[in-house]
């Protein structure tokens, strides 16, 4: 036990030597608002009685929308009146900000302890949404924030009520709105009804309070003319929790579609990360694209609610942000570990929990492919610095290699150590901040092993293992009659050293396979194991169970590869009088407009298909065609894609499956012969009509090597087979008898 002692002892001395960080100056520990609301007219009049534990002599600075004026700033008696003496206040304009302000109030009249500040305010929110600059559906749309008709969002970046950076709060909130519209916020609806003329000043308002339980790092209110649907469920550990839906009219009959999938969601993780943090769970339809998990609920966009949006990387990841993120909070300047930890949750272990263990091995293969092809080893940066997703290179950092590390530190600490500290970092920094330093502690006396190494390798460093396989041999045991054979050789790294385990899987005659786990810890790395059957191939980690680093012609081919390609083209191969207007001249002007910004050398070629269909000498290629190109581009696509896909009069043929009719339309994707780790990715339509869909969601299908629809509507998709050069036959030079 000393010695153990002594471990944790000098690993919390590396932890603590960490640049110290500033303290804010103040806290606000509690908001009562009223809110009044005129969604015509975009406007808001509030009262936000806040409670501020100060620091005597140090200045508040609050920050403001610079769309709302402050009227007054009120030292109030007591936290239940706002009579009291008005203060004087200084508002700055923030330069990088042009509709932010910050309201000051001076040191002098700084007193130490709690004090009770009432700011009576009003103005305009008017940002309308705008479409996101990204095609996933949880890239909010861009928008500070809007109260208009169509619908109520404001979020913390809207700046609609005083606040201090940091501050952890409670919230009581009050929201009159006109007749008919429904707000939702945080916490528990303690109460509806008509608003009391002395509160509001316009007859026929609606009076809402909710009030939060927990503290919370910012309070997001919407509103809408929703369709409440409600529930009260108990998980099967006996917790009750309130189920709700606030769905447009026309989506209401999905309202037990969702409750259900909530229901699913909340029984599995609260047996995986201890008691849900809240009272209430709701799904709320948004009136523009949105995917966002708040305290107590999640936003989905209309378009997402429609399409019933139910899976475990859509729904199941919001509600898993009610303990990572909405409970346990981090600070992003200080390093985004929540994303990467839901995502793990949700994304990928959902499928592994339920017994779907082919989707869990899909999700594991998806996020080793998306790391290697968004982020190559120039473009990389320490997971430990990710903050937020502003590309797919971010996207592929902080969400799925930091899946992945998590991944390979449940198979370092093991089972029962990784869940339990899962569970004991929800429990330890409930209402807190907690930092990547805080996750490794955690894990790190858990388990009773130290783990800087891990961290430093994974969390503060960069990159992955490149791996090959050298010198494998196979002999058979001498003397044995039962035809055992001894495997024998070595695994290089090609760059930089990791720790890491690594599965072996060995194929052998009589259709047998056998695992060997080893251990990677140098430059080279010696393996041997006895076998009971003759081996013929040997492969590394064919389930995807490590981070590594892949070649791109070791992965499928898919359009992903195209577009992360730094050489790109496109061939327009439609023929006919019709050209100019085809829906694939719309793919041409949308990769244009992302190409403007770039500079000339870094633009994709644009083209049209050659009589001798030549491609260009480097880099992938994106062809869009269509009949009138049948004859001339089927060569092509014999030469990278053989047999498996055969362009037809009236149809295509995939993999060796026949589709027919004026509706088919195709997009697949075969690796350059002549050019590894590039692609050529044909999207053909049979008519123009068939191409309208296909044109405008083309991108949504960047992990599949195929996709054929019939009327825009996919009917089947696929991956082929990669080329595995990590993977080694052993023939009679090799496996001798």
């Amino acid at each position: 036990m000393a010695a153990l002692w002594l471990l944790f002892c000098l690993s919390s001395s590396v932890l603590t030597t960490a640049t110290p960080q500033p303290v804010p100056a103040s806290v606000i520990s509690r908001h009562d608002l009223f809110v009044q609301i005129d969604p015509e007219r975009h406007a808001l009049l509030a009262t936000d009685r806040l409670t501020i534990e100060a620091i005597p002599g140090r200045a508040l600075r609050l920050s403001l929308a610079g769309t709302l004026h402050l009227d007054r700033l009120v030292l109030s008696q007591s936290t239940t009146d706002d009579i009291g003496r008005d203060l004087p206040f200084q508002i700055e304009h923030e330069a990088t900000a042009p509709f932010g302000q910050y309201i000051t109030l001076p040191a002098a009249l700084v007193t130490a302890g709690a004090m009770t500040l009432t700011a009576h305010y009003h103005g305009v929110i008017d940002d309308p949404p705008k479409e996101p600059r990204h095609l996933r559906f949880v890239t909010p749309s861009e928008t500070a924030g809007h109260i208009g008709a169509e619908g109520v969002y404001l979020s913390s970046e809207t700046q609609w009520y005083l606040d201090f950076p940091e501050s952890l709060s409670r919230y009581r909130l009050r929201v009159a709105l006109p007749s008919g519209w429904t707000a939702v916020t945080q916490g528990q609806r303690r109460s509806s009804a008509p608003c009391p003329a002395e509160l509001c000043r316009e007859a026929g308002l609606t009076l809402a309070e909710w009030e939060t339980a927990e503290v919370s790092e910012a309070l997001t209110l919407v509103a809408n003319r929703f369709v409440e649907t409600s529930r009260e469920w108990s998980s099967s550990g006996g917790q009750s929790i309130r189920l709700a839906t606030y769905l447009f009219p026309e989506d209401a009959g999905l309202a037990d579609e969702y409750l259900d999938a909530t229901a699913r969601y909340l029984d599995a993780y609260i047996s995986l990360l201890g008691p849900y943090p809240f009272e209430s769970f709701a799904v709320v339809e948004n009136f523009f694209a949105s995917g966002l998990g708040m305290p107590s609920f999640t936003l989905l966009g209309s378009g997402v609610i429609k399409r019933h949006y139910v899976q475990p990387y859509a729904l199941g990841h919001e509600i898993v942000h009610s303990w990572i993120g909405n409970s346990v909070f981090n600070r992003v300047d200080r390093g985004n570990w929540v994303e990467g930890l839901t995502t793990y949750l949700a994304n990928y272990y959902w499928h592994e929990w339920s017994g779907d263990h082919a989707q869990a091995r899909d999700q594991r293969h998806l996020m080793l492919r998306g790391y290697n092809l968004h982020v190559p080893p120039e473009r990389d940066y320490p997971l430990g610095q990710f903050t937020r997703k502003q590309d797919e290179r971010d996207n592929a950092i902080g969400y799925q290699k930091a899946a992945m590390v998590f991944h390979v530190l449940r198979q370092e600490v093991g089972e029962e150590s990784f869940w339990r500290s899962l569970k004991t970092l929800v429990a330890q920094y409930r209402g807190r901040h907690a930092d990547w330093h805080d996750v490794e502690r955690i894990f790190a006396e858990t388990a009773a092993k130290d783990l800087r190494w891990f961290f430093a390798q994974w969390i503060e460093g960069t990159g992955a293992p490149a791996l090959t396989l050298k010198n494998v041999t196979a002999h058979p045991l001498p003397r044995d009659a039962d035809g055992r054979f001894t495997l024998s050789g070595s695994i290089a790294q090609t760059g930089p050293v990791f720790r890491s385990p690594l599965p072996i899987l060995v194929r052998m005659s009589n259709s047998r396979q056998h695992l060997v786990s080893t251990q990677l810890s140098g430059a080279d790395t010696l393996f041997k194991s006895d076998l009971p059957f003759k081996p013929l191939t040997i492969e590394l980690d064919p389930e995807a169970m490590v981070l590594r680093r892949l070649a791109r012609r070791d992965m499928p081919p898919v359009l992903t590869h195209y577009v992360t390609d730094t050489k790109r083209s496109v061939i327009l191969a439609l023929g006919g009088s019709d050209t100019d207007s085809h829906p694939f001249q719309d793919v041409v002007k949308r990769i244009r407009s992302q190409d403007a910004q770039k500079a000339p050398g870094q633009r994709t070629a644009i083209t049209t298909l050659a009589e001798n269909a030549l491609l260009p000498g480097e880099g992938s290629v994106l062809i869009l065609g269509g009949p009138a190109s049948r004859l001339t581009l089927q060569p092509l696509l014999s030469t990278h894609c053989g047999t498996r896909l055969q362009l037809r009069d009236g149809g295509v043929t995939v993999a060796g499956k026949a589709y027919d009719g004026p509706g088919i339309a195709l997009v697949a994707s075969c690796h350059r012969e002549d050019r590894p780790g590039s692609v050529v990715t044909s999207v053909y339509a049979l008519t123009p009509q068939s191409a309208t869909t296909v044109a405008r969601l083309l991108f949504f299908y960047g992990w599949n090597s195929y996709v054929v629809f019939q009327d825009g509507k996919p009917i089947a998709r696929g991956e082929w087979d990669a080329q595995h050069s990590q993977e080694v036959s052993l023939d009679d030079t090799q496996s001798a008898h």
